[in-house]
């Protein structure tokens, strides 16, 4: 089942619908948001690519539902390279889904994906993806509240933007 992340809670929808023996979750589903053309008067279309850094929300939920849940958990959006699929993976994914990546790069570039796959694998040992799912998840992670809100505050609280904060110039 596709899902959204805009739950008010995602932990128990997706609790829920493992209780209702729903084999599989994709995080997640991107919305079709179109646009209004003020000069036409008229809905345009608006097609937007993901980025590499909408992969954060489905890794990151992904991670948390790994090991909680009976279903299959497939990612999907941001997932460009060779790394976006380890990550994912070692979160806990079963697979990963690209489209973006190929619209932007032609269908060709899955195989680089898979070239440097099987070249990070060799690299650090490993003989398949399979050895690596959920290494990361916050079940198996050596800091698993990095997969919770006081990572987030604690990511605030280290920020530096170049302000020194006596005169408010943000443009540093």
């Amino acid at each position: 089942m596709k899902l959204s992340p805009y739950f008010g809670s995602f932990a128990n929808i997706a609790a829920g619908l493992d209780a209702l023996n729903v084999d599989g979750l994709v995080l997640f589903n991107r919305f079709y948001q179109p646009d209004i053309d003020l000069e036409k008067m008229a809905v345009a279309p608006n097609l937007t690519l993901s980025t590499p850094a909408d992969m954060r929300l489905p890794l990151h939920w992904i991670g948390i539902l790994y090991g909680n849940i009976r279903a299959n958990l497939a990612a999907t959006s941001g997932i460009y390279q060779a790394h976006d699929v380890i990550k994912l993976v070692m979160a806990g994914a079963d697979v990963t889904m690209l489209c973006s990546a190929l619209m932007r790069h032609g269908i060709t570039h899955i195989q680089r994906i898979e070239m440097d796959l099987v070249a990070w694998l060799e690299q650090h040992q490993h003989n398949s993806l399979r050895e690596l799912k959920g290494r990361m998840s916050q079940q198996n992670c050596p800091d698993p509240s990095a997969f919770e809100r006081d990572q987030y505050v604690r990511g605030l609280s280290s920020y530096t933007s170049g302000c020194d904060g006596r005169h408010g110039d943000w443009s540093k």
